[in-house]
């Protein structure tokens, strides 16, 4: 009896070892933060942060313009916090414009069925007009030719800080303001942009690269929900972050010292 339950709890032990998610270990210099990393809502997202933090992703330097393999992280600095919301990190230049020399697609929602008409139920979905219909009408119009009642709610969503304002009108009609073409899937959320989750930053879609942001409003940020793919979150040293939020800003929020990433390491 004493045989079989020593071997049950290797077995148990064993499962739990290969079912455990990667943890990533951030030292900086205002003390550590751990994070849990989700492979199963982002593998793409998660496989890449991992390679970059531990070296065994090409990426290419922009100051040399080599291609290495090399630790990305270590070094870097957060380089935007903004109280009661997040802090960003992840950029090789330190000035938010820098990215590993490549780009790569979002994962924030699952595979849905495809919608023509109706309500816009909630924000999520909202950010689902957002990306499919909205954004690449924006891209392709300027300030002259771009509908007014389209900017009238852009500009709402901006004041609000809320993609809700996008809900006053039905799928039916972004698909005849904007001329969208495709197929709208309403698509499940694979995980909301929540209080200590680290997400992708970007500028629009599929524009990934090694930025990120932890998120530090309560409550957490709904209107950026499937706009940055989520793919873990704080599990130790919020308090770390929090500190790191609180730091003095100057120009462009970014902090007067340098908050720097001394090692980051995904086990």
């Amino acid at each position: 009896m004493k045989k079989l339950l020593i071997t049950l709890l290797f077995v148990v032990g064993i499962i739990q070892l290969f079912a455990a998610n990667p943890v990533v270990t951030m030292e900086t210099n205002m003390g550590t933060i751990k994070i849990e990393l989700w492979p199963e809502i982002a593998p793409k997202t998660v496989a890449n942060f991992e390679g970059l933090a531990n070296g065994t992703k090409e990426w290419t330097d922009p100051k040399s313009k080599a291609k290495v393999k090399k630790p990305f992280y270590d070094g870097l600095i957060f380089h935007r916090v903004i109280s009661d919301f997040m802090v960003q990190g992840g950029c090789p230049l330190g000035t938010g414009t820098g990215n590993p020399g490549y780009k790569f697609e979002d994962e924030c929602y699952e595979d849905g069925k495809e919608v023509k008409s109706g309500k816009i139920t909630d924000e999520a979905m909202a950010g689902e007009i957002f990306q499919q219909m909205v954004m690449p009408y924006l891209q392709s119009s300027n300030e002259t030719t771009r509908d007014k009642e389209i900017q009238d709610i852009l500009d709402a969503c901006n004041n609000a800080r809320s993609g809700k304002p996008i809900m006053a009108h039905p799928i039916e009609w972004y698909i005849e303001k904007t001329g969208f073409k495709g197929s709208f899937n309403e698509k499940k959320l694979k995980a909301s942009v929540d209080y200590g989750t680290i997400a992708m930053a970007n500028s629009g879609p599929g524009t990934n690269g090694s930025q990120f942001f932890i998120v530090t409003k309560k409550g957490g940020t709904p209107w950026l929900n499937g706009k940055h793919t989520v793919f873990g979150k704080v599990i130790e040293g919020m308090d770390i972050v929090l500190k790191i939020e609180g730091v003095e800003k100057g120009k462009g929020d970014k902090p007067v010292k340098d908050v720097i990433m001394t090692k980051v390491r995904v086990k």
